[in-house]
């Protein structure tokens, strides 16, 4: 009898826990906050952006709007697998690519969903879910690229083909 009130107290016990997990893990909205000061080496910039993203509730669909202001020329935009201070590999793409020298952007510069398929370089082939345990750890962000096409790169705002605004995703 002793045994059975223990068996059942750990059971609902770990029943409680597995409740307490999931609701302390069921965030499904997120966001950043892009800025030059991100970039690595940081960029000297007006522009400023905002990414907000929603997980659908089984977990395969990420959607996102990307909203951008005081920036020129964007050429692409991704979601990276990186820490804050290294700069690493486009792991889906948001916007573009789109040719050099495209003008002025101010408000919603992308919007969309992301799924499995969606995702390239060395998540390709994997389920959701492993982009979303990077960002859960801390080892993505998304990036917004210009180019005015114009002579050589980095010659200032408008022209960081490297990435001219950045925001990490925690």
């Amino acid at each position: 009898m002793y045994k059975l009130r223990i068996l059942k107290l750990l059971f609902i016990a770990a029943v409680v826990l597995s409740i307490v997990t999931v609701y302390a893990s069921g965030n499904l909205n997120f966001g950043t906050h892009l800025s030059g000061d991100e970039e690595v080496p940081a960029r000297l910039t007006n522009a400023q952006g905002q990414a907000i993203f929603h997980l659908s509730e089984d977990g395969t669909e990420l959607s996102y709007k990307l909203n951008i202001a005081n920036i020129e020329n964007v050429v692409q935009a991704h979601i990276h697998v990186g820490q804050p201070d290294v700069n690493g590999p486009v792991v889906v793409f948001l916007y573009g690519p789109v040719a050099p020298g495209g003008g002025r952007v101010d408000g919603v510069l992308a919007e969309g969903t992301i799924t499995a398929a969606n995702l390239i370089g060395p998540l390709a082939g994997h389920p959701l879910s492993d982009l979303m345990d990077e960002i859960e750890a801390g080892n993505a962000y998304v990036n917004a690229h210009t180019n005015d096409g114009v002579g050589d790169p980095n010659t200032g705002p408008g022209d960081f083909p490297g990435g001219e605004v950045r925001g990490h995703l925690d």
